[in-house]
């Protein structure tokens, strides 16, 4: 029978992973409370935790939430690194924690439901920040726009240059002053 204890864990694990843009699966055998705590400090900004789990409750949890393929991954210490909003600076954050200490290994991850693999992990770190993916499709978008707006308006130029020189011919030029 379990305990309320565990009932109630399992259900937290199981709002986080669904609620995550993006959870990562860390090996933080060797990590010191002063590291961890030195990392919850920089994902906190981020709307970003980092929390260590049993594994045997995150499976029960997975298993709830759809995500069966994590069991694989539930092997060892384990600490779930949780991101509610954008998924890649947390990623930044733990894969420069990564390649700095030496000592936490990502195992995988969940990004928008699908599970992905380290190396995922790591490419997702490298992609530049939203804001700038998203500034880049605006600019995308407007530059086609900018281009019509200046065909438009020169084709526009050219029938009042044409319908100007036109009246100047018929008038002697008394048209152009009105």
């Amino acid at each position: 029978m379990p305990t309320p204890k565990k009932v109630q864990e399992v259900e937290e694990i199981s709002q986080m992973l669904s609620g995550a843009t993006l959870s990562i699966l860390t090996d933080y055998r060797g990590l010191n409370v002063a590291d961890l705590q030195g990392l919850r400090a920089q994902l906190r900004p981020h709307q970003s935790n980092i929390r260590v789990v049993k594994n045997t409750l995150t499976a029960i949890a997975a298993e709830r939430v759809g995500l069966q393929e994590l069991h694989p991954l539930l092997e060892g210490p384990t600490a779930l690194v949780v991101a509610m909003d954008d998924p890649v600076q947390p990623a930044k954050i733990i894969n420069d924690f990564v390649r700095t200490s030496r000592i936490l290994q990502i195992k995988g991850a969940v990004l928008e439901g699908q599970v992905i693999p380290a190396s995922e992990v790591e490419r997702l770190a490298t992609l530049p920040p939203r804001e700038v993916l998203l500034g880049k499709v605006v600019g995308g978008l407007q530059s086609p726009l900018y281009g019509l707006v200046g065909v438009l308006a020169g084709t526009i130029r050219s029938l009042q240059y044409v319908l100007q020189a036109r009246a100047e011919q018929l008038g002697g030029g008394e048209a152009s002053a009105a």
